[in-house]
């Protein structure tokens, strides 16, 4: 998505020349280039430069333009870069640089021998840029070492953040665990609650049946009291009746009042036949008052007899119900009494519960306070070994950063000791590449100039990448006999420019000396 993006800001920044464009470029003189760079074909160039309908210069123009566009990133540096060899001018309003290639000025400017100087030149230059490659790759190879540190320091990190990942796992499960185990502990302690409740109720319900028989019991006992009572009262009562003896005399009693008024009436009918004597009038009238007595005296002994029953059957109704009251009595006493064993036995039991939740509780403290100490003991040996482990990875970082500097230190003096070497046959250098630069044309010195801008323009921005890298990099760690084969190589390749050089100026002495000679000789003829 970014090259999208890159190709469409490329394309667009271009737009806005377009107008500039297509006024100044000739399609015929760049068509060759952009062909041989492979962002043409062959169709494409006969449709720009034959096609009947494209009559101006600036219609095929912006039709090349379009045909590059379709191209992509490839047209636009291809488009660049004819921009750069044919249009310098050009190029350096669109883009903002200095042109780096002008090989066809200078063949105009100078000849085939400016352009010889020019080639030995820029062999020096591409030289020298290999130098300063070379240094920038080792400070890269530093870099590279450092950041293998860094990696190395990373991973030790990413090992202590796993490991401290696998113990929090480890402590996860550990934790699941323990919550299982309490979790089990709670329902067999709910398990247990429920036997324990039901054996209670179980136990209270046994009680309830006991304290029913025993209720039953008392007043089984009560009611066998009553009638043992009731047989009392009749055996009392038997043996209170008269006896047979005492029934014969009174029935003997009564054969003799009965015969006796008998007796009576029959002398009241004999005397009915004389009743004007005064005897009988007097015996009348004392049978009369005797019948009257003995009438009253009837009648009060039926009263007293009746106010006797009434009598005895208040009293056998009153200790009937004194008999009642005292066997309620005695059940509420025996009630009370059950109820207060009840009671008794049900505040011993919650006693003996009482006593078992406090020896319960207390084992479930001194439970507590064991799991408490062992988990503070875990976690003070967890922080030991944490402790360790982060000293032992802090003494293995400052390894590694020994290591480091150590490497740095080694990679600062070999670049020190290339930057000696390259200085010194930069100083052998400066005498013959001044002489040249002298021998130059001015045109030529005019595009010497403007490489050179353009390759400080271009080395500006890796200077201080490279004395960043050297700052921050370790050594590039090369071995000995490798270095002295490349200063080796370096100084025949600096032996042999050198030689170059010289078999350059030669020529160019000689071909001045000739030069001054035709010069003089035409002179000559002229004044003859």
């Amino acid at each position: 998505m970014s090259d999208y993006e890159n190709e469409d800001e490329c394309w667009s920044t271009l737009e806005s020349f377009r107008v500039k464009l297509i006024s100044v470029i000739d399609p015929s003189r760049i068509t060759p280039y952009l062909r041989q760079c492979k962002v043409l074909n062959p169709d494409d160039e006969e449709q720009v430069l034959s096609d009947p309908n494209l009559v101006t210069r600036k219609r095929k123009v912006g039709v090349l333009l379009d045909i590059l566009q379709r191209t992509g990133h490839k047209g636009y540096v291809a488009f660049l870069e004819s921009l750069e060899l044919y249009y310098p001018q050009l190029y350096k309003k669109v883009t903002g640089k200095e042109p780096a290639r002008v090989f066809s000025m200078i063949i105009d400017a100078s000849g085939e021998s400016g352009l010889t100087q020019l080639l030995m030149t820029e062999v020096m230059k591409l030289q020298k840029k290999v130098q300063d490659l070379t240094a920038v790759l080792s400070s890269k190879d530093d870099f590279i070492r450092e950041l293998r540190v860094k990696d190395s320091l990373l991973r030790k990190h990413q090992e202590r953040v796993q490991r401290l990942k696998e113990e929090c796992e480890a402590g996860g499960r550990e934790l699941k665990r323990c919550k299982d185990e309490n979790y089990d502990l709670a329902m067999r302690l709910a398990r247990l609650s429920e036997e324990k409740g039901t054996a209670l109720m179980r136990n209270r319900d046994l009680q309830l049946e006991v304290d029913r028989l025993r209720h039953s019991l008392m007043k089984a006992e009560d009611d066998c009291k009553v009638e043992r009572k009731h047989t009392l009262k009749l055996k009392h009562a038997m043996e209170q009746r008269p006896s047979q003896e005492l029934l014969w005399e009174l029935q003997q009693e009564n054969t003799l009042l009965q015969a006796r008024v008998q007796e009576l009436e029959v002398s009241v009918q004999k005397g009915k036949l004389d009743r004007s004597s005064p005897y009988i009038q007097v015996l009348e009238e004392d049978w009369r008052q005797a019948l009257r007595d003995h009438q009253e005296q009837a009648n009060t002994i039926f009263s007293l007899r009746k106010d006797l029953r009434q009598g005895e059957a208040l009293r056998t109704r009153c200790m009937e119900e004194r008999e009642m009251f005292e066997l309620q009595c005695l059940a509420l006493r025996k009630d009370s009494k059950m109820y207060k064993d009840r009671i008794e036995a049900i505040l011993q039991q919650m006693e003996e519960v009482a006593i078992e939740r406090d020896q319960a509780m207390a084992g479930r403290e001194e439970l507590h306070a064991q799991c408490a100490q062992s988990l503070q003991e875990k976690d003070q040996l967890r922080k030991r070994v944490r402790e360790l482990g982060e000293k032992a990875d802090e003494l293995q970082l400052q390894l590694f950063q020994c290591e480091g500097r150590l490497l740095a230190a080694e990679g600062r003096l070999k670049q020190q000791q290339l930057d000696s070497l390259v200085l010194s046959s930069d100083l052998e250098d400066s005498s013959p590449r001044n002489s040249q630069e002298l021998s130059l044309p001015q045109d030529l010195e005019d595009t010497q100039l403007s490489d050179k801008g353009s390759l400080a323009g271009r080395e500006s921005p890796e200077q201080p990448l490279v004395a960043l890298q050297k700052d921050a990099g370790p050594g590039s760690g090369e071995p000995p006999e490798k270095e002295r084969r490349r200063l080796k190589e370096s100084f025949e390749n600096y032996r042999r420019k050198r030689a170059l050089r010289k078999a350059q100026n030669g020529w160019r002495r000689g071909e001045e000396d000739a030069g001054n000679t035709t010069g003089s000789d035409n002179t000559d003829a002229e004044g003859s």
